[in-house]
C-alpha cells in the first residue's frame, strides 16, 4: 500500500469503537458517498468464530492457524453493496447473532487469529480504497491512515438500538440482558492484552448518543475533504 509525501496511507479511512455505535451503517454510508470498498472487519472475526465454533479460543496455535488459514476473503462491488465474502461464498445474516458476537469477542483476543484476520484485512486493502470497520483499524491494522475515526455511546443507548435492529429482524430480546451483553464484550474488548479496543491518537472521536446517523457521517465526511480527500496514488 502505497503511502503519500506525509508517510500516511491516504486511500484507508478507519472507523473504529464498540458494538452498537452505528459503525455498520456508517461505514457502509461513508464508502457508498466516496465510492470506495467498505470492509466489515467484525463480520471476519464473526465468520471465523462460527466456523471455528465454541471453544475455539482454547484450542492450540498451531490448530488454529491450519484451521483459520483455510478461510479466504474477498470483497466484491463498492460503497453500501459491497459484499464480503469467505471461500468465495457471501457472507449473510448467520453471524449476526448475540452468540456469535460473543465467539468473536473471545477468538479476538487470540494472537493466532489476529495474525490470520491481520493478513487477510491488509491484502484485502491492496484492492484500492477503502473504509474499514472494527475495534483496532486505526491502531493496529492502519496506523498510517490518513483519516481515523473512534466512535462511542453509552451502553444503554447502544442496548436500546440492538433492540431495534433485533426486532426489525422479528426477534425479540431483554433490554437488560442486551446491555449487560454489551458491557461484558466492552471489558473483554477493552481489557485484552492483544490490540484492546482503544481509540488511535490521531483519531477524531465521536460520541454517536445523541446524534442521528446522518449528522454523524457528514462529520466524517467533512473531516475527510477538511484533511484533503483520498488518493487513490
Amino acid at each position: 500500500m502505497p503511502l503519500d509525501e506525509k508517510g500516511s496511507l491516504a486511500a484507508i479511512v478507519t472507523l473504529d469503537g464498540p458494538a452498537g455505535v452505528g459503525k455498520t451503517t456508517l461505514a457502509r454510508n461513508v464508502a457508498e458517498a466516496l465510492g470506495i470498498f467498505y470492509m466489515d472487519t467484525g463480520a471476519m472475526f464473526r465468520t471465523l468464530a462460527l466456523r471455528l465454533g465454541p471453544g475455539a479460543e482454547q484450542r492450540s496455535a498451531a490448530d488454529l492457524l491450519e484451521a483459520g488459514r483455510q478461510w479466504v476473503f474477498s470483497l466484491e462491488g463498492q460503497g453500501s453493496r459491497t459484499r464480503l465474502r469467505c471461500n468465495g461464498d457471501p457472507v449473510g445474516e448467520e453471524i449476526r447473532t448475540e452468540e456469535v458476537g460473543m465467539l468473536a469477542s473471545r477468538i479476538a483476543a487470540v494472537p493466532v487469529i489476529r495474525e490470520i484476520l491481520l493478513e487477510a484485512q491488509r491484502s484485502l486493502a491492496t484492492a484500492g480504497p477503502l473504509v474499514a470497520e472494527g475495534r483496532d483499524m486505526g491502531t493496529v491494522v492502519f496506523p498510517q491512515a490518513r483519516h481515523k475515526f473512534f466512535l462511542d455511546a453509552a451502553p444503554e443507548v447502544r442496548a436500546q438500538r440492538r433492540l431495534l435492529e433485533l426486532r426489525q429482524r422479528g426477534q425479540e430480546a431483554d433490554i437488560n440482558e442486551l446491555a449487560e451483553q454489551i458491557r461484558q464484550r466492552d471489558a473483554q474488548d477493552r481489557n485484552r492484552a492483544i490490540a484492546p479496543l482503544r481509540p488511535a491518537d490521531d483519531a477524531v472521536i465521536v460520541d454517536t448518543s445523541y446524534l442521528d446517523i446522518a449528522a454523524v457521517q457528514e462529520r466524517i465526511l467533512q473531516h475527510i475533504r477538511d484533511k484533503g480527500g483520498l488518493s487513490r496514488s
